[in-house]
């Protein structure tokens, strides 16, 4: 009697540990999968030369931030640059088509004693020419110097004009050229063919207005 009373025990505590085994590894399987799941390596973000990206996938690595922001330091400089040479470039493209160049050339290509030296066709030597020096119309300060060449030569002519007062002509004070050879030859030798010319196209000072009256009569 005892004995099947222990057997039928045994029986029971079998069934109890074995559903208790079955629930804790029913408890424990889904844990196991996740973790398994989140042990699965990230696929790195896409560099540049990879191709094309053909598909997102929600465990793709994300680009790292400090790589790919925007830096200032590296293109502010070459605006500035692109911006001041631009701003150069629009300078002596006004100085190179002002009626003053275009006066001296004028003169060049008449005088005797520089086609004596420069020959026929006399024009700017480069392409694009640079025009240095100041040229300033309105306060009365003109002094350039450009290269030029002609059929026989090139040299470089230089001009320097100012204006004693407001309402003064301009006074020519150097017209020359420079050879290659560090000679100078002076243009004004004949008489200053620029005056009257230089600066006609500059306007008054505004100190000096001219009052107009429209609708009165006398």
């Amino acid at each position: 009697m005892l004995s099947r009373i222990a057997t039928k025990r045994g029986d029971a505590l079998q069934n109890t540990s074995s559903l208790l085994r079955r629930r804790i590894v029913a408890a424990t399987a889904i844990p196991l999968r996740t973790q398994l799941q989140q042990r699965r390596g990230l696929i790195s973000a896409p560099k540049p030369g990879d191709g094309p990206l053909m598909e997102r996938r929600p465990d793709r690595e994300l680009p790292n931030v400090e790589k790919t922001r925007f830096r200032w330091s590296h293109t502010l400089p070459i605006f500035f640059v692109l911006v001041a040479a631009a701003s150069v470039a629009i300078f002596n493209y006004q100085k190179s088509s002002s009626s003053v160049v275009t006066s001296t050339l004028y003169a060049l290509r008449t005088s005797p004693k520089a086609r004596e030296y420069l020959g026929d066709e006399i024009y700017f030597l480069q392409q694009i020419p640079w025009i240095s020096g100041e040229m300033n119309q309105l306060h009365g300060r003109i002094n350039i110097a450009f290269r030029v060449k002609g059929t026989k030569g090139t040299a470089i002519m230089r001009f320097a004009s100012h204006r004693p007062g407001p309402r003064a002509m301009f006074e020519t004070t150097e017209w020359s050229l420079e050879t290659s050879d560090g000679r100078v030859i002076d243009l004004l030798e004949g008489g200053d063919p620029f005056r009257g010319i230089v600066g006609a196209d500059v306007d008054l000072d505004d100190e000096e207005e001219v009052e107009v009256k429209r609708g009165f009569r006398k």
